[in-house]
């Protein structure tokens, strides 16, 4: 290997590296401001995302898309990585909680009585009573092609129970 190949190697292992902090930059522009002050970005870093949220302008907000990930470059980009990761898995985790629910409320509304039996002894918490006439009322409308007020509040129901409220 002669000296030419290993700047080569090193240059693209640079272009990759400076690729990825663009990208992470780019993962932080979607964040809400809650998020993003949570995470105690320099100042400047903070600035740039909060300013490419106004630019409309294609070009305008590549080159700020840029400036970020020059930004990027040069602080520690582990932290801010980390970060990223927790918050997109707990909403992965939301994400997952909700599509159960979900299912559990079509399950019951589809008339699956073995779910139902289930939600009673994985919530012991769960009032029998309020749960079938919520059931029920989500039935009907599914019958009458109603507006899915009873299953929504079904939802709503099943929700409070697996938080634990």
């Amino acid at each position: 290997m002669n000296m030419h190949d290993e700047y080569e190697i090193s240059r693209t292992r640079l272009k990759k590296e400076a690729t990825a902090l663009q990208k992470m930059g780019e993962r932080l522009v979607l964040l809400s401001d809650d998020q993003l002050e949570r995470m105690a970005l320099p100042a400047r870093l903070l600035e740039a995302v909060q300013t490419v949220r106004k630019i409309n302008s294609h070009g305008a907000r590549r080159r700020q898309m840029q400036y970020i990930g020059s930004l990027m470059r040069s602080v520690d980009a582990e932290p801010i990585e980390q970060a990223l990761l927790a918050i997109e898995q707990g909403a992965y985790g939301q994400a997952k909680a909700f599509h159960q629910i979900e299912g559990w409320r079509d399950r019951l509304v589809d008339g699956d009585d073995a779910c139902f039996n289930d939600m009673l002894q994985t919530f012991p918490d769960a009032d029998r009573r309020r749960l079938g006439q919520l059931v029920r009322s989500a039935r009907k409308e599914k019958e009458k092609n109603a507006p899915p007020k009873s299953a929504r509040n079904l939802f709503r129901y099943l929700k409070s129970l697996a938080d634990g409220k």
